[in-house]
């Protein structure tokens, strides 16, 4: 097993809410700006570049606070779509992270087609690298594009990570790549409930040391906390049960209904005037 990283742990911030005025009143205010930015996003000014400053301020919120808006965050992309002059990268870095954290959802795929290929051309030049080999080190993504559109390029290279799940090159990329998180706030515990959802659906029974690899190199009191939040258990030393898939499988019937008349004898039949053999009469 990867010796464990230290990484911060945090529960749901949704459960201690009521127990902290500042975090409600916070979400009060992004409860108002939501409220606002609907109204923009229902008028003629949806598409008005004027508002992107607004625009931009409500994304940064939404990373600030764990709160998401999707329709808002593609307003913005397309903005940056009419306007290339205008294209904000850290906003967009934030904009993907914030899809990230909404998979299985298909939003990261949504906001991938909506930035200019000029960002997102890397894959052109890595199409030969192996799943677990992240195109980018510490230093920065290796390539020849400019500086300022390395982050966007790293965050779509640990979004093809989380998709075709190699959960554990996902998290020693992001190990090496930890300031792309500078702003955003739950996204680990987000990737760490999208990988419990695949793990529910995968598997029957994963070894002990692979679900804390796959959650991140979790510790003995992590990995605990998340077991318990989906209801696995460990009936063996080292094996913990995940599910009976074999429950989960539902039986569908399929009826199909066919009308001989129709199907011979009407005018469009095969029997019929306009029916195959009705034109060999």
């Amino acid at each position: 097993a990867i010796a464990q990283r230290a990484r911060p742990f945090r529960r749901e911030a949704e459960a201690d809410v009521a127990s902290r005025p500042e975090v409600a009143a916070n979400m009060a205010l992004f409860e108002q700006m939501r409220a606002n930015v609907g109204k923009l996003l229902r008028g003629i000014d949806r598409y008005n570049p004027e508002n992107l400053a607004t625009l931009e301020r409500y994304v940064e919120t939404q990373a600030k606070e764990n709160a998401y808006d999707l329709e808002a965050n593609l307003a913005v992309l397309k903005l940056y779509q009419f306007n290339p002059a205008f294209f904000q990268t850290g906003v967009t870095a934030q904009i993907l992270l914030k899809a990230l954290t909404n998979l299985p959802h298909t939003d990261f795929t949504l906001c991938k087609c909506m930035i200019d290929q000029a960002h997102v051309s890397w894959g052109l030049e890595f199409q030969g690298e192996p799943p677990g080999e992240p195109p980018f080190s510490s230093s920065g993504f290796l390539g020849s594009s400019p500086q300022e559109e390395r982050p966007i390029r790293q965050i779509l290279y640990l979004g093809e990570l989380l998709e075709t799940c190699h959960f554990q090159s996902f998290w020693q990329a992001l190990d090496e790549n930890m300031e792309l998180l500078e702003g955003i706030t739950g996204f680990e515990d987000s990737v760490r409930k999208f990988i419990c959802h695949v793990v529910g659906i995968t598997y029957q029974h994963i070894d002990r040391w692979l679900l804390a690899e796959m959650l991140g190199d979790l510790s003995e009191s992590q990995l605990r906390v998340w077991m318990s939040k989906y209801g696995w258990t460990e009936p063996e030393p080292g094996r913990i049960l995940i599910s009976n898939q074999e429950e989960n499988i539902k039986p569908k019937n399929i009826v199909e209904k066919i009308d001989f008349d129709s199907g011979l004898g009407g005018p469009g039949g095969l029997g019929g005037p306009e029916g195959v053999l009705g034109r060999f009469k």
